[in-house]
């Protein structure tokens, strides 16, 4: 599986897509905060939950050092709905069913389950700095730990 093409160092690429409520989500609006960028493959799967659940029970820690979350997949806005009411998630997941974004942070890549390749969201977090700056990339994603790897870094 191949890593994502940014760095550190990198400028963040800019993107606006709708979240859950159909709400114009733009990394422009975060300037001046630190944002949490995690992609994530599916709404409502054991992987997928557990990191999203982490970082939902760990949202006052992540805020009290200065993060805002939000999530992306390829799901569209009625899926994302069900999973932040399912799991009362409290940070938007935005739906990038053009997959505008997640080729954009090159995390669109081919993945083989069983023999079987296909294209798909490779679980990666981008932590984004005040200045529109990836201050660090997290490829090898520990879901149920996830906000522990965020602020060791």
């Amino acid at each position: 599986m191949a890593q994502p093409t940014l760095a550190p160092g990198d400028p963040a690429p800019a993107f606006e897509g709708r979240d859950q409520n159909g709400h114009l989500i733009r990394l422009a609006d975060y300037q001046g905060k630190k944002v949490v960028l995690y992609f994530y493959p599916k709404d409502d799967t054991p992987g997928c939950t557990a990191q999203a659940c982490n970082l939902r029970d760990n949202r006052e820690r992540l805020s009290a050092q200065g993060y805002e979350v939000i999530g992306v997949s390829v799901d569209d806005e009625k899926s994302h709905q069900k999973f932040i009411e399912k799991y009362d998630l409290n940070f938007p997941l935005v739906a990038d069913t053009d997959h505008t974004i997640v080729e954009a942070y090159g995390v669109w890549q081919e993945k083989s389950m069983y023999g079987r390749k296909y294209m798909g969201i490779v679980r990666t977090t981008f932590l984004i700095d005040e200045q529109g700056t990836i201050s660090e990339v997290i490829s090898k994603v520990k879901t149920g730990d996830h906000t522990e790897q965020i602020l060791a870094g």
